[in-house]
């Protein structure tokens, strides 16, 4: 495995994504509860957050809106499977109202917000932002995360780095683009083949980890 482009063919050739929860694989890609995931999931498991997520739903706090306006402790219980949930409650609460008064609407919030806006915000990460930006406003932005660095490292490479990784998987990308559309057979989004990468990665990753250590057998 030479590049990104060879990981992403051995990843689609197993048969990853598995799941079909979304097109562009995070749930209610699109919406604003990708910025709620991308805050919860830190430190948690997917399966938790989505605990949260149902709550907040049944609360009815379906907009980022009546999240910023809720009392903070209400805010803090309807999360708490996530863990950390008063520290994430005060992060949510505050990003949710800096999107709300720095441009009104989740709409323009996806049309106009950066990745130096996002850094800028409590709690959010490069990862974070990157999910958001991804997964949330639909931006050509590789997410790359923990499953990302085990997986190549794996295979035998090593980055000091999230940048240096980012631009690893990029760059393997950006040389073979050419190659993508015969690899699936239609004509495909960077934004929608950086999102489904990043998930054949997470999926394949979670079925085939023990720990910290990835099983690469199954690939060839």
């Amino acid at each position: 495995m030479n590049n990104s482009f060879e990981l992403l063919c051995l990843l689609k050739e197993a048969g990853y994504l598995k799941t079909t929860r979304d097109p562009f694989w995070w749930p209610k890609s699109g919406s604003f509860w990708v910025i709620v995931g991308a805050l919860l999931t830190q430190q948690s498991k997917w399966e938790k957050v989505e605990q949260s997520i149902e709550n907040l739903e049944r609360a009815g706090m379906d907009s980022l809106e009546k999240i910023a306006s809720c009392e903070r402790e209400y805010l803090s219980q309807m999360i708490k499977p996530s863990g950390f949930y008063n520290t994430k409650a005060h992060n949510l609460q505050k990003l949710s109202r800096a999107i709300v008064e720095d441009f009104r609407s989740f709409e323009f919030f996806c049309e106009r917000v950066n990745r130096e806006w996002l850094l800028a915000q409590k709690g959010i990460g490069e990862e974070s932002a990157d999910s958001i930006l991804c997964y949330a406003c639909k931006r050509e932005a590789m997410v790359v995360d923990a499953y990302s660095a085990r997986l190549v490292n794996a295979f035998g490479y090593e980055f000091e780095s999230y940048e240096a990784l980012q631009t690893w998987f990029c760059e393997g990308i950006d040389v073979n683009w050419k190659k993508i559309a015969s690899l699936y057979g239609r004509e495909l989004s960077l934004n929608e083949l950086y999102a489904r990468f990043h998930g054949k990665i997470v999926e394949f990753c979670k079925e085939n980890s023990r720990g910290k250590v990835v099983d690469i057998r199954c690939l060839g």
